[in-house]
């Protein structure tokens, strides 16, 4: 099946929230990529593949947000708050782990080392956003735990386009072949699921 998938893999959907509170800005055509997440997201569930969802939300309090305010991002993605929410396109199952966390890497305060390490994860799938901000952490995080990592850039979004393409760039640099095509990625899930049966 190439290398794209090597071993066990597991899809980390990156803060797939509703927003749109303005309080970050996105890449023109953001709205264009849920589809794409979707189809990633059925192309997994269809083969078995574990999927890890992932949200960031922080106390009304803001005693959480550290240095997040320092940049262009305002107050955002507070507990209670509808943007903070899921899409509910994804329709999350009740086997499908959610992980809420605080800061922007998937790793960085949460127990998804422990899931991995119980799923005997190799390689990790991410979709989502920001590309430049919480999916490049969670990468560059997987990356030195010794993950193979696969980012469909076409099923994230970022916070512009430069930065987007720039994010993209700097993690195909730390792996080969990281950056993949929805099309790509969901095509290999079907041919597994056709090797399977």
């Amino acid at each position: 099946m190439s290398d794209l998938f090597v071993g066990n893999t597991v899809l980390i959907l990156v803060d797939v929230q509703k927003g749109g509170d303005g309080a970050i800005p996105h890449m023109d055509g953001a709205e264009d990529r849920l589809p794409n997440i979707l189809r990633v997201l059925a192309g997994a569930r269809e083969t078995g593949i574990p999927r890890v969802f992932f949200q960031e939300a922080h106390r009304r309090s803001m005693v959480d947000f550290g240095r997040e305010l320092d940049g262009v991002e305002k107050v955002h993605l507070l507990e209670g708050d509808r943007a903070t929410e899921l899409r509910d396109e994804l329709e999350r199952r009740p086997d499908e782990p959610l992980i809420v966390k605080r800061r922007y890497s998937c790793f960085f305060g949460t127990d998804l080392e422990i899931l991995l390490k119980g799923l005997k994860a190799e390689t990790l799938l991410l979709v989502g956003g920001l590309t430049d901000v919480c999916v490049h952490y969670t990468f560059v995080d997987a990356h030195q735990h010794d993950y193979r990592v696969r980012v469909v850039e076409d099923a994230c979004t970022g916070s512009s386009w430069a930065r987007h393409e720039a994010a993209l760039d700097a993690m195909e640099y730390l792996q080969t072949g990281a950056r993949r095509m929805t099309d790509e990625v969901v095509g290999a899930l079907m041919a597994r699921a056709r090797g399977s049966r």
